[in-house]
């Protein structure tokens, strides 16, 4: 009898088992996401990979994302877009304006003197180019779009206090909004992208560059310069550089229903809203610090110079509005008018 017990429970023990098995398990996704900056860097530690955690959380582990910094999956930062269409990665941060031309429609939000939050533009970012940005990103399912804090200027040998103190220097500029108004103050703006920067600057190759606070301390650029020049107190920023969180149109439509939700619920305007108050807050204040650790010297531009260079800047406006419609766009005038009332919107300021 123990031994007639012995075997039923044995052949319950197989048949429960043999039910398992067969029980065909949700598959698991794993998600390549490469960008240009280091592991380390606030765009993964603090952006990135809590977004990431969260969504493999509520996923129950079905969603796993596997990250490539420092452009580890090749290529340069001017082709992250492209990868994510073309599927070398699933995912890209990436910054638009590294390619020239293309993505005329986001780099309204670069304009200078255009943003004062980047929190609040942010969002006006994410629904100017959810309304009119289809062309600029085809293939691809937009998940984030953001702004850096705000570009100001870094310096080597002499800060930069006016207009005049441009004369001849040699600044690295991220973007052609930013070569154009270097250019514009009487500077040489040298386009590259962030990683040779502080070489250049050791070489002499460079006499400064126009960055943001949280670019300066992920390369260490405080240790090449001397003088950081903001913008006045309560006044419109310089400029942003605009970025965004893209993936793969097919790889995104390929993912069961349930993970598209899952992914949805976690990104969009909210998503965008929170990197810029990331890059609004403690961005900022880390970047002072490390720089007044290294004894450099903060100078904030009086507001008197900062009008004179506004009033100098509103010729870019159509210089932005003459290159869209060379691009197809009707309207460049309105497009503009409209990018400006939905950061007025988000901001409570009038932008400009």
């Amino acid at each position: 009898m123990k031994l007639l017990r012995t075997t039923l429970a044995a052949l319950c023990m197989s048949s429960s088992l043999a039910a398992t098995a067969a029980t065909p398990q949700p598959a698991v996704v794993t998600l390549k996401v490469h960008h240009f900056m280091p592991h380390d860097s606030v765009t993964q530690r603090e952006f990135l990979q809590p977004w990431a955690d969260k969504i493999s959380r509520e996923s129950a582990g079905r969603i796993r994302f596997h990250f490539f910094p420092a452009m580890q999956l090749g290529g340069k930062p001017s082709q992250l877009v492209d990868q994510v269409r073309d599927g070398t990665a699933d995912i890209v941060w990436a910054l638009p304006g590294y390619t020239s031309g293309r993505f005329p429609l986001t780099s309204a939000f670069e304009l200078p003197f255009m943003n004062r939050s980047a929190e609040a533009s942010s969002q006006a970012m994410w629904d100017f180019l959810q309304a009119h940005g289809q062309k600029e990103y085809q293939g691809i399912q937009l998940l984030a779009t953001h702004l850096t804090d705000s570009v100001l200027l870094h310096t080597r040998k002499q800060p930069i206090r006016s207009m005049a103190d441009f004369a001849g220097l040699r600044l690295r500029t991220a973007n052609p909004v930013q070569s154009r108004l270097i250019a514009l103050f009487g500077g040489q703006p040298q386009a590259m992208p962030i990683n040779p920067v502080p070489a250049a600057l050791a070489r002499g190759l460079l006499d400064g560059a126009a960055v943001p606070w949280d670019v300066v301390t992920s390369v260490k650029l405080q240790e090449r310069v001397k003088y950081h020049t903001e913008m006045a107190e309560g006044m419109p920023k310089l400029m942003h550089a605009a970025l965004v969180v893209a993936m793969n149109k097919a790889r995104y439509d390929s993912l069961p229903d349930d993970l598209r939700q899952i992914i949805d619920a976690n990104s969009g305007r909210a998503l965008s809203a929170r990197a810029g108050r990331l890059w609004d807050t403690g961005v900022v204040e880390t970047g002072r610090q490390r720089a007044r650790e290294r004894n450099n010297e903060i100078h904030f531009l009086a507001a008197e110079e900062q009008q004179r260079w506004m009033d100098a800047a509103r010729s870019l406006d159509g210089d932005w509005v003459s290159e869209v419609e060379s691009k197809g766009y009707a309207n460049g005038a309105g497009l503009l008018r409209e990018a400006c009332q939905l950061v007025t919107k988000y901001s409570g300021q009038a932008a400009r």
